[in-house]
């Protein structure tokens, strides 16, 4: 940016077009509570295009929270529940034949939907989660000799239940990675789940009256806006270092490369600036600051690092080698 003016200038645009994200954040908080975590990585996913791995327990309104956001922004939303006989034609569909006519047609399925819920993804085999995460990739579905653009913006949040493993297919690390963000989320405290017994203890139907407040045309124009968003040369290299820390620690003077098995790819240079843009973006703000970086570090950096049967024999995980990362390495 070439002078103060204009980053205020930047800074005023963006403060006025994200000013519609306080009105989503508003009614979702109606229908939801706590979870403001989920909500703000659901909006960082739909303003990147970038999708999600949400690791949880059952019964946390994963379900509850994503329909009630499609609902905010008019947009169409899907649920997906992966089970092991599952087929790649019930996510994408299939070419149906029509007497009638003695012609094949083609019957679209749930992926042809703005907002997708696969729930329990690893529940499925490698063919069925194949075939979502081409979807996700490409943006575009093959049924028959014809290929389908889906329409935009478009997500996924795929859930994974951290409890029962049995009857489960993991997913291989290089689809892992191709989800920008990985969740973790824990239990309401016990003010929130109070709240929860006050507002839906009764509510056998759930039936909550939430307004539309945007639209999907606003979500990709206000997605096309986060790029504007601007990020300090200074902050773009301790992006870089950051990621570099996860290959060579040394480097960094950190002791963590024999706790390391692979570090992280590129994926997580790129998806780590679009995610500190957008945080900025839905805090109103036209530049990029280290606690953007710092706040969603942790969620685009936990599933991308793999460590050795060394570290798995101490008890150190992935996140425990992001958080001593983010602790040593120095802005330049």
């Amino acid at each position: 940016m070439s002078s103060e003016i204009d980053i205020n200038r930047l800074n005023a645009k963006i403060s006025a077009e994200s000013e519609f994200i306080k009105e989503i954040l508003n009614e979702v908080k109606k229908v939801i509570v706590g979870q403001e975590y989920v909500i703000e990585r659901l909006l960082i996913g739909l303003l990147t295009q970038g999708h999600i791995l949400l690791e949880g327990v059952p019964g946390l309104a994963k379900t509850l929270a994503i329909s009630t956001l499609a609902k905010t922004i008019d947009a169409k939303f899907k649920r997906i529940q992966f089970t092991p006989d599952l087929l790649p034609a019930d996510i994408i569909g299939t070419m149906v034949y029509n007497q009638k006519t003695s012609e094949f047609y083609p019957r679209k399925g749930p992926i042809f939907a703005n907002l997708i819920l696969a729930d329990e993804i690893n529940r499925s085999p490698a063919k069925v989660q194949s075939a979502l995460l081409e979807a996700m990739q490409e943006k575009q579905v093959t049924i028959g000799d014809t290929t389908y653009k889906l329409d935009l913006p478009f997500l996924v949040m795929a859930t994974q239940n951290p409890i029962e493993q049995e009857g489960t297919y993991p997913l291989p690390e290089a689809q892992v990675d191709r989800f920008m963000l990985k969740l973790k989320v824990d239990y309401p405290s016990k003010k929130e789940e109070r709240e929860i017994l006050d507002r839906v203890g009764d509510n056998y139907e759930l039936k909550f009256e939430v307004k539309t407040v945007a639209t999907p045309q606003q979500i990709l124009k206000a997605s096309q806006v986060v790029k504007e968003v601007y990020i300090d040369d200074r902050l773009k290299d301790y992006i870089v270092d950051i990621v570099f820390a996860t290959r060579n620690g040394k480097e960094f003077g950190l002791d963590i490369d024999p706790l390391v098995e692979y570090g992280a790819s590129p994926r997580a240079t790129i998806f780590l600036m679009r995610a500190a843009k957008a945080s900025a973006f839905i805090n109103g703000r036209g530049f990029v600051i280290p606690e953007d970086i710092k706040s969603v570090g942790m969620d685009v950096l936990r599933h991308r690092i793999i460590v050795t049967y060394e570290a798995e024999s101490e008890n150190i995980t992935s996140e425990d080698i992001v958080e001593k990362i983010f602790d040593t390495v120095l802005l330049p």
